[in-house]
């Protein structure tokens, strides 16, 4: 749910003016024209997709403007905080493949999602969802890994960054490890019985290619 501006929000942030969180101006000003979901998709889409044991704060990934999945929800994170809403981010468990973090927000009372990824359909949802066991169930189907398994298995409920503040998770120099360290740590619900995982069927070859598009070998 999106925070209205005027007055302050519930955990006390002044709405009169743009709250920086430790940001540099230029930062502040680049998410700040980030307005809408949609927008910071755009941009994260945009950063070159980056292949590393990193877990880069968002004023860094603006600064070297490349990321993976953790790097770049955490921007969307960030983002939506500077534009008005809570950093919410979710992780999707997987088997036998990588798990995927995407930032998460409230709309009308639904849930939406924004991810970089070089699968295609892992990445932004519109806020039509009205759970959020429904979003992660909407990544099923794109959720699979070269040899075409389906590998979602679970994911957690919403962990707010802002418990990380004290660790300046939006501006540190350093690797925010702390980030992923929560987000494992936080309950996960699994979407299905074990059993059902058991006879899921691989992905066809024409859904394979299509959601290859924009995957960068490395």
């Amino acid at each position: 749910m999106r925070l209205k501006r005027g007055g302050q929000s519930k955990n006390g942030i002044p709405r009169n003016g743009r709250e920086r969180f430790g940001l540099s101006p230029e930062a502040v000003r680049a998410l700040g024209l980030l307005k809408t979901p949609a927008r910071i998709q755009k941009f994260v889409d945009a950063l070159e997709y980056q292949y590393a044991n990193t877990a880069w704060s968002p004023q860094r990934v603006l600064r070297e403007r490349k990321g993976h999945c953790l790097e770049g929800a955490l921007l969307a994170a960030a983002a939506l905080r500077v534009n008005g809403y809570p950093p919410l981010l979710m992780d999707l468990e997987a088997v036998h493949d990588d798990d995927h973090v995407v930032a998460v927000y409230r709309e009308n009372g639904l849930w939406g999602s924004i991810a970089k990824s070089n699968f295609a359909g892992l990445r932004f949802r519109a806020p039509v969802y009205r759970t959020v066991r429904e979003l992660a169930l909407s990544y099923f189907d794109h959720y699979y890994n070269l040899r075409g398994e389906r590998t979602l298995r679970a994911y957690s409920r919403p962990v707010n960054l802002a418990r990380l503040d004290r660790q300046r998770w939006m501006t540190s120099e350093e690797d925010v490890w702390c980030v992923p360290e929560l987000l494992i740590a936080t309950r996960h619900y699994p979407l299905f019985p074990h059993k059902v995982a058991r006879g899921l069927p691989r992905l066809d070859r024409r859904s394979f290619e299509a959601g290859m598009h924009g995957w960068v070998k490395h």
